[in-house]
């Protein structure tokens, strides 16, 4: 007899649960923690939050992570299963939004450093907008999630499952002033991470 699959997790992580004897503990976690929507804690949490760490991948599998930041609330709670965040103009890669349109599952986790040190994962299927087509369906969405800045598109989630991401290890940081200026020794962003290279061909 073939038991049906658990409601929650990969065949990999129950078969690592197996593999370590971590199966019960993993359910009872599964049981108590895991929920199929955004419960009134986590919603409010969300409204507070002013980052959020993105997990995208393409149809290959090929594994994309990436950073997202904006006033807190930026990202809109539309209601417990529904969620929505603004994409601005950046480098014209569109690396996540890329990955969406062929693999439409999106993990997120928002953390809190500064507060209670806590994290929230919220995974589930993703779908690209323009502002007016999803104002048109979502009208309550903000109008002024940066200030000067309209945003080139909407990633609306459908959320599939929200849990928590415990306090150990998570560090305590102390928010502080941005810098007026980059400073003399910072070089520009584009130029960060290869200046050697370019001084060098």
């Amino acid at each position: 007899m073939t038991l049906p699959p658990p409601p929650y997790g990969s065949a990999g992580e129950h078969r690592l649960q197996q593999h370590f004897g971590t199966t019960d503990r993993a359910a009872r976690f599964y049981d108590q923690q895991v929920r199929p929507h955004l419960t009134p804690e986590m919603r409010e949490f969300i409204g507070r939050q002013a980052m959020v760490f993105l997990a995208s991948a393409d149809s290959r599998g090929q594994c994309d992570s990436s950073f997202r930041a904006g006033p807190p609330g930026f990202v809109h709670v539309i209601d417990d299963r529904t969620l929505a965040y603004p994409e601005f103009r950046g480098n014209g890669v569109h690396a996540s939004a890329g990955n969406m349109l062929e693999n439409p599952h999106l993990g997120m986790l928002f953390m809190d450093f500064t507060h209670h040190r806590i994290g929230l994962h919220v995974n589930g299927t993703a779908h690209l907008y323009h502002d007016q087509d999803l104002r048109s369906v979502h009208p309550g969405l903000p109008t002024d999630v940066a200030p000067g800045r309209g945003p080139e598109m909407w990633v609306r989630l459908t959320v599939e499952e929200a849990y928590i991401h415990c306090s150990k290890y998570i560090p305590h940081l102390q928010p502080a002033p941005r810098p007026a200026g980059r400073g003399a020794d910072r070089p520009k962003d584009a130029d960060y991470f290869t200046a050697s290279q370019a001084c060098t061909t």
